[in-house]
């Protein structure tokens, strides 16, 4: 199955490079920064083996692709492999995005099989605008900017994240060099 994007009009390159650098600027300096989102996460305790804090729900590492699940400061699932965004579509970092919508079958809304059929995304656990979600994709490609998983740890995150829960997509490079 070949999934390509839906496309109203070409993006010229240089924007294309000048949104890439912007977001790899914000998610490097993201850890870094003063917002009281970054200091309240500098202040947590970290979950023992990973680079989020006690406070999150569920875990993304965008240096190792690995994602866990939490419940209590304590690791209930993973780590496990999923893909994430590649460049020019990165997945974006933050330290407190929230889960906001759950659907069973989602269909993507900006991207397309190569028969136009909305592109499947099943499990979707959506935690930042623009739609990115956790949801079932193949984790050996990048993604368009979704944590993709596997099938059987899509359901079993779409099954375990509530909304409201805290999802943190993180550097570990990052956290770890700002808590040093």
């Amino acid at each position: 199955m070949s999934i390509t994007r839906n496309t109203r009009s070409p993006r010229p390159a240089i924007v294309v490079a000048l949104v890439t650098a912007a977001l790899a600027l914000i998610g490097v300096g993201t850890a870094l920064a003063a917002t009281p989102a970054a200091q309240a996460f500098r202040e947590q305790p970290l979950v023992p083996g990973t680079p989020c804090t006690i406070t999150a729900s569920a875990c993304v590492d965008l240096d190792s692709k690995q994602s866990w699940l939490f419940e209590n400061g304590t690791i209930t699932h993973g780590p496990v492999p999923v893909a994430i965004g590649g460049p020019g579509k990165e997945t974006p970092v933050g330290h407190s995005l929230r889960v906001y919508r759950k659907e069973e079958l989602h269909k993507s809304g900006e991207y397309t099989m190569s028969n136009g059929e909305p592109a499947p995304m099943p499990w979707s656990v959506f935690f930042q605008d623009g739609g990115i979600a956790f949801h079932e994709g193949r984790t050996d490609t990048p993604s368009a900017g979704c944590v993709r998983l596997s099938r059987e740890n899509a359901i079993t995150w779409f099954n375990n994240l509530e909304i409201g829960d805290q999802v943190q997509v993180v550097s570990a490079q990052v956290v770890h060099a700002a808590r040093a």
